[in-house]
């Protein structure tokens, strides 16, 4: 957009920026967006209606009614990412930046509840970490604010990159490469390759990378930055320990203190560990610190401890990659024994031609673990059903709520894990 300084005067004016026409409005700068199916501009004149202050249309026209509120772009999308960087280079807070295969929306939930001890947080909401929910995030950092924390989500090589270059991070964090996106990635590989390119641009610009040397992957990719802030080893700048996992993770911190988290999952380490590098760097008191791993309580279907009248679950259904289910699957067998252990997974989605071999995989694994009774759920779980050879399969979910109905678990502990578009969390209320 040529006249980005004009639409920043715009947006200065503005209580927020939106480009969804059906949420409250009032005070907003709206972005007509378009969608494979929709023309954003149609949604324009309500969301002005809504109280909309100005509105950002790739319609000529429809401006020409009334060039007070609407503002043209060619392309609206591009226009909310050009005012996204501009408004961040008018920003000198420290921005960090946050991306990985796994854990990187729990870790941010946790750096943020512990950096807020000290002070005035923004941070990615729920999980806007794309080319949308960058910009988004940016827009939302506004004067009071002290340091700013940009979740980071990709699919696809370069994606990263462009997110980088937009929100131009002083600070970044890989939580860990794994098996997640490899049909856009191209494989595990493609995955270091493109999640690396968070610490290209930290190398590029003389940032600092908070290194989580336990994933053997991560220190190569950091080869070329100057700062360095290594975590959780022994001899690593904040070292940390897993204490126990019985149910809740307990971990001591580079202080010596013991902190006993909400979250359950051995696999969630890293990622307390992590938070708590972060807070020692920033300069947060290592007390607030420990409150604020114990306080944190996961409400988003991520590691959560949810006991019934009947059962007790962990109910983790927000999403599933190859490296996280055997993570999770993992762990879930290595607790104590509580009564009959149930594990309900689901198909994981986006493995392209490596779906197959990763499926057939989880039920190697399956077989080699100690469950009492496993229910696959979905199209792709056929082939782990075949390799395990003693599960409960079902192509769909309403037909696993169906079973579930007829034949419903009492005094098990019971892991629910699958893919986002699965959905599993319904079927807690069976349970």
């Amino acid at each position: 957009m040529k006249n980005i300084a004009a639409l920043y005067t715009r947006f200065q004016q503005c209580a927020a920026v939106s480009t969804d026409s059906r949420q409250a409005q009032e005070g907003t700068l709206f972005f007509a967006l378009n969608g494979p199916t929709f023309r954003g501009r149609d949604f324009a004149p309500q969301a002005l209606a809504k109280g909309a202050r100005y509105a950002v249309v790739d319609d000529a026209d429809l401006v020409a009614t009334d060039p007070d509120r609407y503002t043209y772009a060619a392309d609206p999308l591009e226009a909310l990412q050009q005012l996204a960087q501009h408004h961040r280079r008018q920003l000198s807070i420290p921005v960090l930046a946050i991306t990985g295969s796994n854990g990187k929306t729990t870790t941010k939930e946790l750096i943020n509840s512990v950096l807020s001890k000290r002070y005035r947080v923004q941070y990615t909401r729920g999980n806007l970490n794309n080319h949308i929910g960058v910009p988004l995030t940016l827009l939302s950092i506004r004067p009071e604010h002290e340091l700013a924390i940009v979740e980071m989500g990709a699919n696809h090589q370069g994606e990263i990159a462009m997110l980088s270059e937009l929100a131009e991070p002083t600070h970044g964090m890989i939580t860990n490469i794994g098996k997640a996106h490899l049909e856009g990635f191209g494989g595990e590989e493609g995955v270091a390759k493109g999640k690396g390119e968070l610490f290209a641009f930290l190398a590029s610009t003389g940032g600092t990378a908070f290194i989580n040397t336990a994933d053997p992957k991560l220190p190569g990719l950091a080869a070329n930055i100057s700062h360095m802030v290594t975590y959780p080893g022994p001899t690593d700048t904040y070292p940390a320990e897993l204490v126990s996992t019985d149910p809740q993770v307990v971990i001591r911190l580079f202080d010596g203190t013991t902190v006993e988290a909400q979250i359950t999952g051995g696999y969630n380490f890293p990622n307390l560990a992590a938070a708590a590098a972060v807070g020692g760097f920033f300069g947060v008191p290592a007390a607030d610190i420990a409150e604020a791993l114990a306080s944190y309580a996961p409400t988003n279907n991520r590691s959560q401890l949810v006991r019934t009248a009947h059962n007790e679950i962990i109910l983790d259904a927000y999403n599933a990659n190859p490296s996280s289910m055997a993570a999770a699957i993992s762990s879930f067998a290595a607790r104590p024994s509580g009564g009959q252990k149930m594990a309900i997974l689901g198909d994981m989605f986006e493995l392209g031609d490596e779906s197959k071999r990763e499926h057939a995989e989880l039920g190697h694994l399956l077989a080699d673990l100690p469950f009492d009774t496993v229910v696959l759920i979905g199209p792709e779980m056929n082939v782990a059903a075949a390799t395990y050879g003693a599960a409960y399969y079902f192509t769909t979910k309403a037909e696993a709520a169906a079973w579930l109905q007829k034949s419903p678990p009492v005094g098990s502990q019971i892991l629910v894990k699958g893919s986002r578009g699965m959905g599993l969390e319904t079927l807690v209320e069976l349970l």
